[in-house]
């Protein structure tokens, strides 16, 4: 059985694609079997991998409101990754699905069925708090939560924590925080190591050891719809996801 995470944080502009692009990558890279899922609906992790979303015909948009087979929605990339993709029709879910049964548990019911085929499953959530953001935290095991390393982040995180404590209430009561990683990190900053005090004090070993830096090549990466581990494999950009996928994978060993 496939664990489930979604990455997510209200807050945007934190590196939460970015994260889950190439944290997806670099785990299938360890040679482990995983499945994204684009629940963004600005698409970016989709056009990260190279894919087009407005050439998607079958995406997240009809697993979560038509209910089509999600087998059908399962793009097989050259990354090692298989992603379903997030089209244009994605913007207008969160509206839709108001008035659909079960509204915040169809996703879960339809990665149930797949769940096997993966080791791990990774879903890029939206960053707002709607009806695709709860699909996202009702299908998930635990949060992985990106946190760029400035104060109005910190501000983000305690919405989150309200947001998470509700779906455990009321949805998802494993719910669990997988752990918070630092992005966009540089140590020259004073901001930087009061904001990961902060944050440390907080969550203890929950957080992350490996941190994400600023790098120009992992900003470059999108663009040619390629996680960085592809693009630049010796950049830094890559170290710093591997050491996380490493870290990743030594607190999940089973």
């Amino acid at each position: 059985m496939a664990k489930v995470v979604a990455i997510a944080n209200q807050k945007g502009g934190v590196g939460k694609t970015t994260t889950a692009v190439n944290l997806a990558s670099c785990v299938a890279a360890f040679g482990h079997r995983v499945l994204l899922v684009d629940l963004d609906p600005q698409g970016n992790t989709t056009s990260g991998y190279g894919i087009n979303k407005r050439t998607v015909e079958v995406g997240a948009y009809e697993i979560l409101i038509d209910q089509a087979p999600v087998e059908q929605a399962i793009h097989h990339t050259s990354y090692k990754v298989d992603i379903i993709p997030s089209n244009t029709a994605l913007a207008g879910a969160g509206v839709e699905l108001v008035g659909l049964p079960s509204r915040e548990s169809r996703l879960r019911k339809a990665l149930a069925g797949i769940n096997r085929n993966y080791d791990f499953i990774f879903i890029d959530c939206p960053p707002s708090l709607d009806l695709i953001t709860l699909n996202g935290l009702c299908a998930a095991d635990t949060v992985l939560i990106p946190i760029q390393c400035e104060y109005y982040a910190l501000e983000g995180l305690s919405e989150l924590l309200n947001t998470l404590k509700t779906t455990r209430k009321m949805y998802n009561k494993y719910l669990d925080v997988e752990g918070v990683v630092f992005t966009m990190y540089s140590a020259r900053y004073n901001l930087t190591i009061q904001v990961v005090d902060q944050v440390k004090k907080f969550f203890g070993d929950k957080v992350f050891k490996a941190v994400i830096p600023r790098a120009v090549r992992l900003s470059e990466a999108p663009s040619y719809g390629m996680p960085v581990n592809y693009y630049d494999p010796a950049g830094k950009g890559t170290k710093s996801y591997m050491d996380l996928a490493a870290e990743f994978l030594k607190r999940n060993q089973k």
